[in-house]
């Protein structure tokens, strides 16, 4: 492990928007934190991607956070990247690496009354099996029902959460989970909870929707107290830098409108 020490920034990546739900939930619960966080926009989505190809652009964007920025953790703030490199990056990189998928496995099996639980996912996330493997090592008695929703991420990028168009795809899609009669959702991608009024809408007043981003940011506030790496300031203001490996003005417009006025300029990151 290299050597680390407080000051130095949490490094966050995903495939674009969908980990700012995260970068949000770190920035409310860690306001003292600096924050570094890559979307790669110029080569999302990642769930239609090949588990292989993700996975290079994981190890690439991860080395990049600790090179470039000095990372002293990472947050792999997206759930087809954990599926695809989570195992090989806490392997090979030098610093501790957290993932999206255990913590929301967690919240997950907590959230359900009947222990009919669902999760929905990019495809490469579904077909990774990474949650099926999340719940089983909770050891709870559930029975977990999946469904791939590819047009989802589309939606979010393009800043459309709302209206007919997505009500009518999430009807279809979310039909498995619904036959299921689960009580208790996952959001298994970071860009689900942006379509959360038409996911609850669909799924009815009786599913608790649970997303990853809340329990991810506890986990991250436990593991650096653990490693001795939190701000000694807890009530500080940290420094948060957003780069785009796509049109960093797109980034900056529809990144603020989810995130909030942190995003207010974005910086251009090359791969």
């Amino acid at each position: 492990m290299l050597e680390r020490d407080t000051a130095q920034p949490i490094g966050m990546f995903d495939s674009g928007f969908g980990g700012l739900t995260v970068a949000r939930a770190v920035i409310d619960l860690l306001p003292a934190e600096d924050l570094v966080y890559i979307g790669d926009t110029g080569r999302f989505p990642y769930g239609p991607k090949p588990l292989s190809e993700v996975r290079a652009y994981a190890h690439e964007l991860a080395w990049s956070l600790v090179k470039d920025f000095h990372a002293k953790v990472i947050v792999v703030a997206c759930n087809t990247a954990s599926a695809a490199a989570l195992d090989d990056l806490r392997a090979d990189l030098p610093v501790p690496v957290m993932d999206v998928v255990q913590p929301g496995a967690a919240a997950l099996v907590r959230a359900t009354r009947s222990g009919r639980i669902g999760v929905i996912g990019t495809v490469g996330t579904i077909n990774s099996g990474a949650y099926d493997r999340a719940v089983a090592t909770t050891g709870e008695d559930v029975t977990l029902t999946s469904a791939a929703c590819p047009g989802f991420v589309d939606f979010v990028e393009q800043g459309h959460v709302t209206g007919e168009e997505v009500t009518i795809l999430a009807e279809r899609l979310l039909a498995p989970v619904k036959d299921a009669d689960v009580d208790a959702l996952l959001l298994g991608c970071t860009h689900y909870p942006y379509l959360a009024r038409v996911i609850g809408d669909v799924m009815g007043p009786d599913v608790t929707l649970v997303s990853s981003a809340d329990e991810t940011a506890f986990v991250a506030r436990t593991e650096l107290h653990r490693l001795g790496l939190l701000r000694p300031d807890p009530h500080g203001t940290g420094d948060h830098r957003f780069l785009s490996s796509g049109d960093t003005d797109w980034f900056a417009d529809l990144g603020g409108r989810l995130l909030g006025p942190e995003l207010a300029q974005a910086e251009r990151w090359n791969s």
